[in-house]
């Protein structure tokens, strides 16, 4: 890390620091994160998440208005903190296969290629120590989150998010390996083979991860790794598929073809859009008893949707072009007017509109495109880029607003451009905007309430909308949804992927690693 070893300095009276890196992407890095954040925030410790660099286009905003990766607020609430910009300094959201948006201390810096982006990482290097030194000074424990993999050797020399953060705060390492993937040994001796000796150091124990079967049969396989290696492992992680925690990328959201949603089942389809973003907005109708929540990838499998939603996306007039030219639009528009419901998430409801104009080109090369045409609503992209909490009241009463009149809302939004209703009803009116008093509306509803669109993520998750939603959906099919399942909050998946931490990785191990005193019991299957 010759590169940034100059700028290695130490502050004192800081916090204890742990950081979890992985053999790869997709190995349980973010899940990791959050579930140790949960841990040392039980155990009494005043905690936080660090992601010095992530690529996402999941995003959130802080209350102050502020733009992070989703996955860092998540872990945030998982420690029982606010999230701010210093725990995700840089966030990269892609725009094109080539270029990224490059958002630093939560607000837009340009547009950057991978090259021009790494000849920037000197500039940034010393805003992820600032931040990583503030938290650190805020904090007793920071619980630090890779990229990738720390051995992608050809980026050694420029990268600010794995081994160059672990140096700087002289952090000993998790590093976690996925055993579903196969040669999960190999990942992690070759891991190690590839870091430099200072750096090697730092690694002070292996997480196995999404282990099914007989623990006996991996037993002797970690003994020699850690013959071999001289690093010990914490633990097993079992494969589960009953804890719900938002996940960081758009991976597994395709659904077969000839999908058939059955029963009583309330059948929504979301367009998997090229650029989809901001996804996990529709985990609380996946948790639905009564819904079948499917990602769609071509017309036909519109058609037995009981409601269609157009989500976000990070390059709106691109996907509008891709829906357009694929049919999928065409399908969309033909299903509305036979009466199916559409709904459209942010990026989602600027297509829904008449058109979409961009003079100066800030969010593509087109300068205007022509919506769907399904909402009386007009979209102008600006350079400015609303990043916002929210919170407001229903302000309609029909179709899919029905019976939802006064409902309280809250939720966020992220985009650029602003949009005008020419005609038809807004659908919420806000009382509040990061935290202040405001006036104003969102959204639109049209004439016979069954195209809504809004700005607001996070729209599904009041409970109150979402079930006056589905009871309209319901009554259109002349069926009953569920009304007394208990749907388990986000924080009650906190603590028990907690409890699963705890119970199969070795806590006095990570504690030592760590350096902290137990504060409080650490529970085994139960919430403190």
């Amino acid at each position: 890390m010759a590169g940034w070893s100059s700028r290695s300095k130490r502050m004192t009276n800081l916090a204890k620091t742990i950081m979890v890196q992985g053999t790869g992407s997709h190995v349980g890095k973010s899940v990791l994160t959050a579930a140790l954040c949960r841990v040392f925030a039980r155990a009494g410790y005043k905690t936080a998440p660090l992601k010095a660099q992530n690529m996402a286009l999941n995003s959130f905003a802080t209350p102050d208005g502020g733009e992070i990766g989703r996955s860092t607020a998540v872990q945030a609430e998982a420690a029982g903190v606010e999230p701010i910009v210093d725990m995700n300094p840089v966030l990269l959201k892609p725009e094109t296969e080539r270029s990224s948006q490059v958002v630093v201390l939560g607000r837009p810096d340009g547009t950057a290629d991978s090259k021009q982006y790494f000849g920037r990482t000197g500039k940034l290097w010393p805003i992820v120590t600032g931040a990583l030194d503030r938290l650190r000074a805020e904090y007793e424990v920071v619980v630090i989150e890779g990229a990738g993999s720390p051995a992608e050797i050809n980026l050694r020399e420029r990268e600010i998010v794995n081994m160059a953060v672990a140096l700087y705060a002289k952090s000993p390492v998790l590093l976690i390996a996925d055993i579903d993937r196969g040669g999960v040994f190999a990942s992690l001796v070759g891991t190690l083979a590839l870091l430099e000796p200072d750096e090697v150091e730092l690694i002070r124990a292996f997480v196995i991860n999404k282990f099914r079967g007989d623990q006996s049969i991996l037993d002797p396989g970690l003994v020699m790794l850690e013959e071999r290696t001289g690093v010990p492992t914490a633990g097993a992680l079992p494969y589960y598929t009953d804890i719900h925690i938002p996940e960081e990328d758009a991976l597994y959201l395709d659904t077969p073809a000839g999908y058939d949603a059955g029963g009583a089942m309330l059948d929504i389809a979301v367009v998997l859009l090229p650029h989809i973003a901001n996804f996990d907005d529709f985990d609380p109708m996946r948790r639905e008893p009564s819904v079948s929540l499917r990602y769609v990838t071509g017309p036909a499998g519109l058609d037995a949707a009981d409601l269609i939603v157009i989500p976000g996306t990070k390059t709106t007039a691109a996907d509008l072009g891709w829906l357009q030219e694929s049919g999928r639009a065409d399908a969309i528009v033909r299903l509305r007017k036979d009466g199916r419901p559409v709904i459209g998430i942010c990026g989602g409801y600027q297509m829904l509109g008449e058109r979409i104009s961009d003079p100066e080109g800030h969010e593509s090369r087109f300068t205007e495109a022509r919506g769907l045409g399904l909402l009386p609503v007009v979209t102008e992209f600006s350079p400015d880029k609303s990043t916002e909490q929210v919170r407001g009241v229903v302000a309609a009463d029909r179709g899919l607003l029905s019976g939802a009149m006064g409902l309280p809302v809250s939720g966020y939004e992220i985009h650029m451009g602003h949009t005008r209703v020419e005609k038809g009803q807004e659908a919420i009116k806000f009382s509040e905007r990061s935290r202040s008093p405001a006036q104003g509306f969102d959204g639109c509803l049209d004439g016979d309430g069954l195209t809504l669109g809004t700005y607001m993520h996070g729209l599904f998750h009041n409970d109150e909308l979402r079930r006056a939603m589905l009871r309209f959906l319901a009554s259109r099919r002349g069926i009953e949804i569920e009304e007394d399942r208990f749907a388990a909050s986000l924080d009650t998946e906190f603590d028990r992927l907690a409890d699963l931490v705890t119970e199969h990785l070795d806590m006095e191990l990570l504690f030592d690693i760590v350096g902290l005193p137990r504060k409080a019991p650490l529970p085994a299957g139960g919430t403190v």
